[in-house]
């Protein structure tokens, strides 16, 4: 099993700046792919950017130009670094892993999420 622990959320100001963490623990060698999400009330989850392990990113519809994503793998940590915030980024920030031996066989964990709010 996998555990996630997102951190890094809060409040900032239009136009400013936040990393968010994802620490992961337990069967951190099994991870194949990780990926941050945000949900806003009442609307589906949206993938934002994904890493692989080999570190191979792709950027998603509005994360593209103003997020990057990263990783440190000997903190078994994935970052997500957003740039040029506005008020529609508020939300709440997930982010998942796909683990296993193959992704069709990869089982998904989330972490708990982490509140973003974009605001003056």
């Amino acid at each position: 099993q996998v555990q996630l622990v997102e951190s890094g959320g809060g409040l900032v100001q239009p136009g400013g700046s936040l990393r968010l963490s994802c620490a992961a623990s337990g069967s951190t060698a099994d991870i194949l792919v990780t990926g941050w999400y945000r949900q806003v009330p009442g609307k589906e989850r949206d993938l934002l950017a994904t890493i692989s392990r080999s570190g191979r990113t792709n950027l998603e519809g509005s994360a593209k130009g103003r997020f990057t994503v990263s990783k440190d793998n000997a903190k078994n940590t994935v970052y997500l670094q957003m740039n040029s915030l506005k008020p529609e980024d508020t939300a709440v920030y997930y982010c998942s892993v796909l683990s296993g031996t193959d992704l069709e066989t990869a089982v998904v964990y989330w972490g708990q999420g982490t509140q973003v709010t974009v605001s003056s």
